[in-house]
């Protein structure tokens, strides 16, 4: 029931108009000490059985590895791993390419993201390592640095070094060359991302994901994969130029291949151009028969193996100066800690890279776990993908993330859980402790081969335009500003582009909401759009108006503006016209005017002034009440609050009485506390009915108002 000054629907009194509808909110419980909350909640949260819980959580592995069916599970998970460890070997050495790295480095970060990943991973399917957009990002931090520290070109290696300090070793410096260098850049970058990661999963925004739309992350992959290809043509070229730094790198990289183009290595363009003729077809050929093939062929891996062969007994590097992987050392590296210095001059590329890194993640985990019928956890996925970057960091790797081409695969073969990734990770130690080394002569063209085939899924997205637009125009409008800004202007400023133009993609939304007039249906109690639906009917006296946006300081006025203009009265203009005629009014009469003209021509202005009084009068009468609708108001905020007041108000003074019908309670709340009901205390009970639960219940008040009033020119 309503009293006081609360905001709530009214019951209208009487045996001769009808009940409207009356529910009593549950009230909420106030004055509660934060002490007493506070030991509710540790009682509640901190027990035996939730500590064991929280640690199994932060540690899936031990929650599913006991419950892990050997026989039926096994074998799946045993072919997957193998085949994705398979693919896995070609792609890492390839994509430290993008990273700006050495190949070693890129085998590194496979194997311990595999690892790690399995430990605190909650997604069965993923395959989580190297990701070619976030390569493409940590390469372009890695070049930055270099060529602030002196490294001009890549074949600068040898001509200077560094001092290092400060990474163990106390006060001694450590002299680093351009690898040396490179890696340590790309090992601060991975470890402030991942800090990044698990700050956010220790704040629980995870939920951060829902804000990068799948359009707006399907036009920055697009761009960045634009990006990609651009900054390949010089590997499969064979030309040694620098990769350009700051905005418009894509105009910068093609204005470089032009002016070298006279300085192409044959050899690199003979075999990008052979390597390309086989795998582009062969790849094609495993998407089309991917549903009769067990596995994909691992092309990739034979195309390396024969071109390793070729350049080794061809003697690519000493005849023909091609540039080839070089040195890959077997096992590991000790462990160094990060170039604590170095952390404010990448933080910022850092952030971009941890929540590029983390959308990905967490977009194909849900979309593979809703696909087999199973839940993930979107802040466990932000610890498993932060510790994914952070521990790897101190082995000299960079950054992973989930990649959609190996998921794929290790779904399409049979993959069951994550013991996959372990066997994926015992392929890529195989390959360190004692293969390695094999590809030395390995021509980093084929590797830029391999990148550029694996771009195809990407690239084929500008094909899909016309449908994107035909389904929706505002999400290809997204996905068009995404990827131009990502491939034409820069990468990371893509990401922040889209984001914001989806931000104002929804405010706009709410600022093109207009009012409706609603007639109510001939059968029952149902209201829609007059200019939508036939056969609707209106109340004499009373008209219906709905708002299907929020009210909120952005859109309050043009809240206001269309509901003048859907009722047809401005009441801050006929105010302002009936301030504007008593001015006038009194200046005449205080006027002596004793000439017969001017006294004639005052008598035809009293005249035309009692002709338009009473016809502001019987307008007055005859004016419609308004029910709001304001079903679809999700929510208000104080202007919003401010300008109900001011529309009640406004029409109040003009004789229009306003009242709210289908408030959600957080509407009514809000309405409450802002004060929108008077205090009820000493005054007419019917003056305060405000707010009706019902549409119906609305309109039955306000005629049975008009009604009282004697008003029969209205018919109410």
């Amino acid at each position: 029931m309503a009293h006081g000054n609360d905001c709530r629907p009214a019951l209208e009194d009487g045996a001769d108009q009808q009940q409207p509808l009356i529910l009593d909110r549950v009230e909420r419980e106030t004055g509660k000490k934060w002490q007493t909350v506070v030991s509710k909640r540790l009682k509640k949260h901190c027990t035996p059985q939730k500590a064991k819980s929280k640690i199994l959580g932060f540690v899936p592995i031990l929650k599913w590895l006991p419950q892990y069916q050997l026989r039926d599970w096994i074998l799946g998970d045993v072919m997957s791993g193998v085949i994705v460890g398979i693919l896995l070997v070609p792609q890492s050495i390839a994509y430290s390419l993008l990273a700006s790295q050495d190949p070693i480095y890129g085998l590194y970060t496979s194997f311990f993201a595999s690892i790690i990943y399995a430990l605190l991973g909650t997604s069965r399917h993923i395959s989580v390592g190297i990701f070619g957009v976030l390569c493409l990002l940590v390469g372009q931090v890695v070049d930055r640095e270099l060529a602030l520290a002196g490294y001009l070109t890549e074949s600068s290696s040898n001509s200077s070094d560094v001092l290092l300090a400060g990474q163990g070793n106390g006060s001694i410096g450590v002299a680093c060359d351009r690898s040396c260098y490179a890696i340590t850049v790309g090992a601060t970058v991975t470890f402030t991302a991942g800090v990044y990661q698990v700050l956010m999963g220790l704040l629980q925004v995870g939920f951060v994901s829902v804000y990068l739309s799948d359009s707006l992350l399907s036009g920055f992959a697009t761009g960045a994969s634009l990006t990609i290809l651009t900054s390949q043509f010089k590997y499969l070229l064979g030309l040694k130029i620098p990769r350009p730094q700051g905005w418009f790198t894509l105009f910068k990289t093609w204005y470089s291949l032009l002016t070298n183009l006279g300085s192409t290595n044959i050899c690199d363009l003979v075999t990008s151009l052979v390597c390309l003729a086989i795998l582009l077809p062969t790849k094609e050929l495993n998407d089309r028969f991917k549903s009769k093939l067990k596995a994909p062929i691992p092309f990739e891996l034979f195309v390396v193996i024969i071109a390793t062969l070729a350049s080794h007994f061809g003697h690519f590097n000493t005849d023909y100066g091609s540039d080839v992987a070089g040195d890959i050392p077997t096992g590991f590296l000790p462990p160094q800690l990060p170039l604590w210095s170095l952390i404010p001059s990448v933080a910022v590329d850092a952030f971009s890279i941890a929540i590029v890194g983390f959308a990905i993640t967490v977009s194909l985990s849900e979309m593979f776990a809703k696909k087999h019928g199973y839940t993930v956890d979107a802040n466990q996925e932000m610890y498993a993908i932060g510790f994914c970057n952070i521990l790897p960091s101190f082995f000299r790797c960079f950054t992973t993330s989930a990649a959609l081409t190996k998921t794929l695969v290790k779904e399409s073969t049979g993959c069951q859980t994550q013991i996959s990734g372990l066997v994926s990770a015992l392929i890529l130690l195989l390959v360190l402790l004692v293969i390695a080394p094999l590809f030395y002569s390995l021509q980093k063209c084929v590797l830029a081969v391999i990148i550029v085939v694996n771009l195809r899924g990407a690239l084929r997205k500008f094909t899909d335009i016309p449908s994107m637009w035909r389904a929706n125009r505002i999400d290809a409008a997204i996905w068009l500003v995404t990827m131009a800004t990502s491939a034409l202007v820069n990468t990371e400023l893509g990401l922040l582009v889209g984001v914001l133009v989806s931000a104002f993609c929804v405010l706009g939304r709410t600022q093109q909401a207009h009012v409706l007039e609603l007639g109510r249906a001939a059968s029952r109690e149902h209201y829609e759009g007059l200019s939508h639906y036939r056969g609707l009917q209106t109340h004499p006296g009373v008209a219906v108006f709905r708002y299907e946006a929020p009210i909120y300081y952005a859109n309050q006025s043009l809240f206001k503006k269309s509901l003048y203009k859907c009722v047809g009265l401005d009441p801050v203009k006929e105010k302002s016209r009936r301030v504007k005629f008593e001015k006038s009014k009194r200046r005449e009469e205080a006027a002596n005017v004793k000439s017969e003209e001017k006294e004639h021509a005052r008598k035809e202005n009293d005249a035309e002034a009692t002709v338009t009084l009473m016809h502001d009068k019987k307008s007055s009468h005859s004016s419609r009440n308004v029910v709001i609708d304001c079903s679809a108001v999700l929510f208000l905020d104080t202007a919003g609050v401010g300008a109900l007041k001011e529309v009640r108000k406004d029409y109040a003074e003009l004789g229009v009485k306003v009242v709210l019908a289908h408030c959600n309670t957080s509407v009514l709340d809000t309405l409450e506390r802002g004060g929108y009901c008077p205090d009820k205390k000493g005054g007419d009970v019917g003056e305060n009915k405000m707010i009706f639960f019902t549409i119906a219940d609305a309109v039955h008040y306000l005629q049975s108002l008009c009604a009282a009033n004697g008003d029969h020119d209205t018919k109410c």
